[in-house]
């Protein structure tokens, strides 16, 4: 019998090795014929102004006709927006797998238009096609007609803003007394600097000025917690509860991504400030910024009109500081003027140890 069950056994896996060789020799090749485009259809309005406030609400929906590859397969479809028909830089807006209609929101045809170029606050057309791809890595693209469509966008300010409060900085423990604001990193939203003059104390970052919630602090000596409202509140920087003991110039560095955050100290020795600093440009009158009386350093204007245009930091000496990034961003002198892309009142801060500056619109 044991000699039965082994033959058995040898004969079973001589079979599989058949069935597979034979597979293989049998193989046919994937391939497909010339790609019928999809078929974009008009749609029945030509101008669309884009609410600010419903912005889920939807605005428009697009159907099309299927792309044909002469094989059954799943069909991916990419919306793609742009500012010229030629389709330059196109803009993905979303993209979808074996369906041929799409409704779009008010924010991501707000969002889409805005990459593609569009101004704010502005009539223009933005031109909108559906791509065809086939497999995981979009090969076989295939562009469909070109519609348009005159938008009016508004403007999307996508950045949260933080500011200090506690008895180691300039507003004490009051969350509505002008707390300076942190400076955003222009090439990482999530990350935030202060240097600056820390009295002996202690404090905490907040989201909204005249809120406590959400209040950011930490319980240990690296990461960072939040209360975002209704829970416990952290502990305080910079080392839960732990109080700075000597006053003096340091560095706060928080990320919210990655929950961490820093504290070291700045040399501040032989950094004098400009004797007085005014904001110019295209954008608006002269206004003359006002230094913290807690830390000289640190210079404010609050609800300054800007409209479209630019921006820079003059000093008494003629100094103009300025840089390429609007909102945010590091002033040199000699650095160009600072964009400004919409119309609103603005909190300006910007700080003579680093060049960091930042604009904060209040309504937008």
């Amino acid at each position: 019998m044991k000699n039965i069950k082994r033959f058995s056994a040898i004969t079973i896996i001589g079979l599989v090795l058949i069935m597979f060789t034979s597979c293989d020799d049998s193989s046919e090749k994937f391939t497909i014929s010339t790609a019928t485009a999809p078929v974009l259809q008009d749609l029945n309005f030509s101008r669309l102004e884009l609410d600010a406030v419903n912005t889920s609400n939807p605005a428009i929906s697009l159907n099309w006709e299927e792309a044909d590859y002469g094989q059954q397969a799943a069909v991916n479809y990419l919306i793609q927006f742009s500012s010229d028909d030629a389709f330059t830089e196109p803009v993905t807006a979303t993209s979808v797998t074996g369906q041929t209609s799409i409704t779009l929101s008010v924010n991501e045809v707000n969002s889409a238009a805005g990459t593609a170029g569009l101004n704010p606050f502005e009539w223009k057309n933005v031109y909108i096609r559906v791509a065809s791809t086939l497999g995981t890595q979009g090969n076989e693209v295939v562009n469909s007609n070109v519609i348009s469509l005159e938008v009016y966008p508004y403007f999307n300010y996508v950045f949260n803003d933080y500011y200090l409060v506690g008895n180691a900085t300039a507003p004490d423990w009051n969350n509505n007394n002008n707390n300076p604001a942190l400076f955003r990193d222009a090439n990482d939203s999530n990350k935030f600097y202060y240097t600056g003059y820390f009295g002996a104390g202690e404090f905490k970052v907040l989201e909204v000025k005249g809120l406590w919630q959400p209040q950011w602090g930490t319980n240990d000596t690296s990461s960072i917690d939040v209360n975002p409202g209704g829970g416990s509140d952290p502990g305080t920087f910079p080392n839960n509860n732990n109080a700075i003991a000597t006053a003096g110039y340091y560095t706060f560095s928080i990320d919210f991504a990655s929950k961490t955050y820093s504290f070291e100290t700045f040399d501040a020795n032989g950094k004098t400030s400009p004797a007085s600093l005014i904001i110019q440009g295209s954008s608006t009158a002269n206004v003359t910024m006002t230094p913290l009386s807690f830390d000289g350093h640190i210079w404010y204007a609050n609800g300054v009109r800007l409209t479209p245009g630019s921006v820079e930091f003059v000093t008494d000496t003629s100094a103009k500081w300025g840089a390429d990034t609007s909102f945010s961003g590091v002033a040199t002198d000699g650095g160009g003027t600072i964009p400004v892309p919409v119309e609103d009142d603005y909190d300006i801060w910007f700080n003579d140890l680093t060049g960091r500056y930042i604009l904060i619109p209040l309504n937008l």
